[in-house]
Formats: C-alpha cells, sequence, structure tokens
C-alpha cells in the first residue's frame, strides 16, 4: 500500500513482487489533491484550536468539566495539525520523505497519540453527561476537579504508551531504485519476514479496537443509558436539566462527526491487515481498491481534527459568547480608555456564563 503519511504505514512491495500481473501504481491527481487538502486542513485547524484553546484558558474560573476535555481535545488536535505540512510535502514529493529520521519516528508518533487522546476524551466527556443526567445527585463525589484531573492524567498516559510501537517500529528506508526515501514501520528488528505479516495485521487490528471500537462501543452504552432518562423525564426537565441537554447535544455531535470521519479509515485499515491474515481475498482487485482508498479515507480522519471549533461555535451558544466576549474586548482595548475597563470585564464575564 502507499506511504500516505497515515500512522501504521508498511512497506508492501515486497509482498506483490511475485505477482507482476497486478497494477499497484499510484493514483496520479493524488500527489496534488492530497497536499492540497492537507494545507487546508493545517490552515482550519492550527486557527480554529488555537481560538479553543485561548477561549478555555481565559474562561479560568468560569470552566465546565467539560471545557477542560474540550480544551484537551483541540491541544491534540493542534498538536497533529502542527505535522500536516511535513505530510504534504512527503505525498507531494511522491512517497520521498527528506526530513530525517527523528521527525519521521515523531510526527508518526503524534498522529497516533491524536488518535488515542481524542476518542479517550471524547469517552471521558461522554461518560461525565452519563453521570450528571442519570445519576445527578449521587455522582458528584465522581465529578471534582481531582477525579477530572485524574482522568486526564490516565487518557494522556495510556494514549502516549499506545502510540509508543510507532517510536520503535517507524523508520526511514532509502530505495536505491527509484532513488527515494520512505518513512514506513520496520519489524525487522522483532521479527523475520514470514512472522512479519503477523505483526502487521497485529498491530492494526489492535489500534483499532483500542482506539476507536471499544471506547465507541462505551461511548453507545453511556448514550442509550442517557436516552432512556431523558424520554422518561422529557416532560419535568427543570432549567438545569435543560442546560445538561443543551451540553449533551454537542457533545453528542461531536461523537458522531468523529465517527463518521474515522470509521472509513479503521475499515479500509482492517481489511488491509485481515488480508494478511488470508481472512480477506487477496485479488488484484480488491487490493488496488485499498490502495486507492486509504489516502481519502486517511484525510478524512484528518479532517476532524479541524472540524470540533466549527462545531463547538455552531452548537454552543456558550463557547461562541466567550469567542464574542474576547474579540469585543480586544477590540475595546484600543479603542476605548482605560477607566471603562472594569464595566466591560463585567458585561463579558456575564456573557460568558450564559448556557
Amino acid at each position: 500500500m502507499a506511504h500516505t503519511g497515515n500512522p501504521y504505514e508498511y512497506d508492501y512491495d515486497d509482498e506483490f513482487d511475485n505477482d507482476t500481473m497486478c497494477d499497484y501504481s499510484e493514483w496520479a491527481p493524488s500527489y496534488s489533491v492530497i497536499p492540497v487538502l492537507y494545507m487546508l486542513i493545517f490552515i482550519l485547524g492550527l486557527s480554529g484550536n488555537g481560538v479553543v484553546i485561548f477561549t478555555v484558558w481565559q474562561a479560568q474560573g468560569k470552566r465546565r468539566a467539560a471545557d477542560v476535555y474540550i480544551g484537551n481535545l483541540a491541544l491534540a488536535d493542534l498538536t497533529f495539525v502542527v505535522t500536516l505540512p511535513l505530510w504534504a510535502v512527503y505525498t507531494a514529493m511522491r512517497y520521498h520523505w527528506p526530513f530525517g529520521v527523528a521527525l519521521c519516528k515523531i510526527s508518526s508518533y503524534v498522529v497516533l497519540l491524536n488518535m488515542y487522546a481524542s476518542v479517550f476524551l471524547l469517552t471521558c466527556m461522554s461518560f461525565d453527561r452519563y453521570l450528571a443526567i442519570v445519576h445527578s445527585l449521587s455522582s458528584t463525589q465522581l465529578r471534582t476537579r481531582g477525579y477530572m484531573r485524574a482522568s486526564l492524567a490516565a487518557i494522556w498516559t495510556l494514549s502516549s504508551l499506545l502510540a509508543a510501537p510507532t517510536l520503535l517500529f517507524r523508520t526511514t528506508r532509502h530505495d536505491l531504485g527509484s532513488n527515494r526515501t520512505s518513512c514506513a514501520m520496520d519489524f525487522s528488528l522483532v521479527s523475520d519476514k514470514t512472522q512479519e505479516a503477523k505483526w502487521i495485521a497485529g498491530l492494526s487490528i489492535s489500534s483499532t479496537a483500542l482506539g476507536f471500537l471499544l471506547p465507541f462501543l462505551a461511548m453507545m452504552v453511556c448514550y442509550g443509558f442517557i436516552g432512556c432518562t431523558i424520554t422518561r423525564h422529557f416532560n419535568t426537565l427543570r432549567k438545569e436539566d435543560q442546560r445538561k441537554r443543551r451540553l449533551l447535544k454537542i457533545i453528542t455531535t461531536l461523537v458522531v462527526v468523529f465517527a463518521a470521519c474515522w470509521i472509513p479509515f479503521h475499515v479500509v485499515k482492517s481489511a488491509d491487515a485481515l488480508s494478511y491474515l488470508d481472512l480477506f481475498p487477496a485479488t488484484c482487485a480488491f487490493l488496488r481498491f485499498l490502495l486507492l482508498a486509504h489516502p481519502y479515507a486517511t484525510c478524512l480522519a484528518y479532517v476532524n481534527s479541524c472540524l470540533n471549533p466549527f462545531l463547538y461555535a455552531f452548537f454552543d451558544l456558550r463557547f461562541r459568547s466567550q469567542c464574542l466576549c474576547l474579540l469585543h474586548l480586544k477590540k475595546s482595548l484600543h479603542a476605548s480608555p482605560a477607566g471603562s475597563l472594569s464595566s466591560q470585564k463585567t458585561e463579558a464575564q456575564s456573557l460568558a456564563t450564559k448556557v
């Protein structure tokens, strides 16, 4: 499969050496289309997630638990999109990596770290909504700042550990025939050629299970209980409960969009992994389809990192108000005398706390 800049990427040339009848060449326009898409995601993700982080940081004493998780989600996305110019150049140069081994490892690691951290943060946000709505009275001790900090520490630690294999196995490989250097996974340190397929399939399937299927199943269970509770008490919702429902709508939208962006990537990656275990038919047509679909499924997954800020702005009145207040304050600092700053801050804080 092509070297498309995704975290689990391998050198498949040996697999196809014995089958010269199959055409595994890239679709030529991809060398131009994919870099343009990567740079667009980079620009939107850098600006959007930067605004989210700044807004959450400025809110300080008025933060909800969900705001802290959203800030960390934006941090994960921002860290990831910074690496996209490297992958854009890599693709534009027909998968030639000119940046050295260290950046090959680090950039690949950040991609995978973002995938794990994002899905784990969304799972925690869903669980927090489950506790707030289904167990609103008995869950107070589980929703303190201390527990929230502990959950964030666990998320980043677990994500860092699960992404660690790419630091070990990812490396550059120079091909004398094409005079190109690829950035791909290499299992020669731990296995011979006969075992390499099992490593490829095992690592790919485990990343999909731990980084998507299991967290997504946990989210669906949370939303199942939440849906039952909201349906049962729909006509007796207090004002506070209505606020919880609005926040729930935002988080549900984040989860649905995350799933829509990442499912094609995991389907293509898993199908490829299963073909290594001879559980899928490794025909020319099937492998050719995976080859052509892979860069675009990867690109769709990366789009998720720039969509979240626009979802907050569209669905979350509080976030939108905070952004507008910050922009208003910034303009006022240049246009108003110092004496009026206190009244402006008071107005901004009152707007920012509206839900």
